[in-house]
């Protein structure tokens, strides 16, 4: 009877030291959290250490790079991952150095990657890309004093589109497809996605680039969406509108009032249909902008960057 007992506690106290090993963990990850969240001041100020790493190589061989922005301090620092624009078919890692720059500067680990380009393979190649890239910068963040669990995006005109479909279905298994041996655990979901003119519905975008009959950006389209159904598939805006199952990360959409490459009103509709379907979102115009204001130095580009920062500042902390 007495070893019977011995037995029952031995396993027991096995239990509960297992169990208390699992708290010490959260608890320990959770004061890293608070730490990055906490520290982060939109205002601040650090040194920023530009570098490069390949992520991946894609089909073609091309070496799919990395661009580091690295706040130089004693971290951790939230993390941001960049998807650039280019309309699907041009522009690479370095497309959003001045906001990059700005957000790392403010104390924000700020990863730009490459995305592969359109004439080199179609959707969903590009988006298969970024996935994996949120895997990757998941589990190498550290590398730079980065806490991965505050990921979040920020991304530009088609490199919006990409960020959209991945916070909307992050577990596709198309976007998903390519697989990450080091973490094969690790999944792509954010803390949430700031978008700066993004095609959030590329239908309306391609209508509008027929009716101003800009035979480029007409053409963009046919070389990315193939076959050309899934410019209706693959549609932010029409996944909203088919009620699909997704998930719905806070969202900051920025638009530019003169932008006539994607119009604020595409921008109006996909932000009431992501609020309609549960989601938090907001949608900041802003005055005499065009499609890439923050290209250029001024008050507006001012007035974005600090917006983007604040937004993060508020979802790292909630």
């Amino acid at each position: 009877m007495k070893t019977r007992l011995e037995l029952k506690y031995f396993q027991w106290l096995i239990c509960a030291l297992f169990l208390l090993g699992i708290l010490s963990s959260l608890i320990s990850h959770a004061q890293e959290l608070s730490l990055a969240a906490k520290s982060y001041q939109p205002n601040a100020q650090f040194d920023v250490k530009i570098s490069e790493a390949e992520y991946r190589k894609n089909s073609t061989g091309r070496s799919l790079i990395a661009r580091v922005y690295e706040p130089q301090g004693l971290g951790p620092f939230p993390v941001v991952i960049d998807f650039h624009g280019g309309a699907w078919n041009n522009k690479n890692r370095t497309a959003e150095q001045p906001m990059d720059l700005a957000l790392a500067k403010s104390g924000l680990l700020v990863v730009a990657i490459d995305l592969t380009l359109a004439p080199d393979r179609p959707y969903p190649a590009n988006l298969q890309d970024a996935h994996y890239g949120i895997r990757w910068l998941k589990l190498n963040a550290p590398r730079w004093k980065g806490d991965p669990s505050t990921l979040g995006i920020y991304a530009s005109s088609s490199g919006g589109h990409v960020a959209e479909l991945i916070g909307l279905k992050p577990f596709d298994p198309e976007y998903s497809a390519l697989v990450f041996s080091e973490a094969p655990n690790l999944d792509a979901k954010v803390r949430y996605i700031v978008s700066r003119a993004p095609i959030s519905d590329p239908r309306a975008r391609y209508q509008n680039a027929v009716n101003l009959g800009r035979e480029k950006m007409i053409n963009n389209h046919y070389t990315y969406f193939q076959p050309w159904s899934t410019i209706d598939t693959a549609n932010p805006q029409y996944i909203l509108d088919r009620k699909e199952k997704v998930f719905l990360p806070p969202l900051l959409v920025m638009a530019g009032e003169k932008d006539d490459n994607v119009l604020p009103e595409i921008q109006k509709r996909f932000v009431d249909s992501y609020q309609k379907a549960g989601g938090s979102a907001q949608l900041k115009i802003f005055a005499d902008s065009d499609h890439e204001w923050v290209a250029q130095e001024g008050p507006q580009t001012d007035l974005a960057r600090k917006t983007v920062k604040d937004f993060i500042a508020t979802q790292i902390k909630n």
